[in-house]
């Protein structure tokens, strides 16, 4: 009786451990840290007046790497940006938005920005309309006319809802190949490099 007793004590304690084990793992914790990403190659053709045509450099924060599936959260060609939600805008060769993607432009330092801005600041993808607005000092770029240079603006962050609900804040470092601290006319464009934070959690901040 006893050595019954004691074998089914055993298989509660071993039911309770595993249980306990599985519910830590579904509540892991997954630190939010800031990763650079160089070198992202995103050319276009056309432009100059004629219409802008080439694939997008689709990239997602969660696996922080280029996709070539509907995984993506954002996606770059040239000085545009899209995210992967609301509908297309109707340029050349843009891919199809099967997210729920949106983004939230936020004056500050990258590290200022930890909360979740307000849900109506948010804004998608639609006819006509980006997310990230294009043209000098209007997004996330101006242009120096005399230089040619391309120049991200200081103090911009952008949080971005990602196509599959998670939250991600990015800030363009630079347009050049290599980020050159000081690019020329021959400094090689467009490469993205850029500074993101991705929050798997179910946290509201960064």
């Amino acid at each position: 009786m006893k050595t019954k007793f004691l074998k089914l004590s055993l298989l509660a304690l071993f039911i309770f451990t595993a249980s306990c084990s599985s519910d830590d793992d579904k509540n892991e914790v997954v630190p939010v840290v800031t990763t650079k990403v160089s070198n992202i190659a995103a050319p276009q053709t056309g432009g100059q007046g004629q219409p802008a045509g080439g694939a997008f450099a689709k990239f997602s924060f969660s696996q922080n790497k280029l996709v070539t599936d509907n995984s993506w959260d954002i996606a770059f060609r040239g000085t545009t940006i899209i995210v992967n939600g609301g509908a297309k805008i109707g340029i050349a060769d843009e891919p199809e938005r099967t997210g729920s993607g949106a983004v939230s432009i936020v004056s500050g330092t990258f590290a200022s920005v930890t909360a979740f801005p307000a849900a109506s600041t948010f804004a998608q993808d639609a006819a006509a309309v980006y997310s990230i607005p294009t043209g000098s000092g209007k997004g996330w770029y101006s242009y120096n006319a005399d230089t040619h240079i391309i120049s991200p603006i200081a103090g911009k962050v952008f949080v971005v809802k990602t196509h599959d609900g998670k939250y991600a804040k990015f800030e363009i470092l630079s347009y050049y190949k290599d980020a050159p601290a000081s690019p020329t006319q021959t400094s090689e464009s467009p490469y993205y490099t850029f500074n993101f934070a991705y929050q798997a959690n179910s946290a509201t901040t960064f």
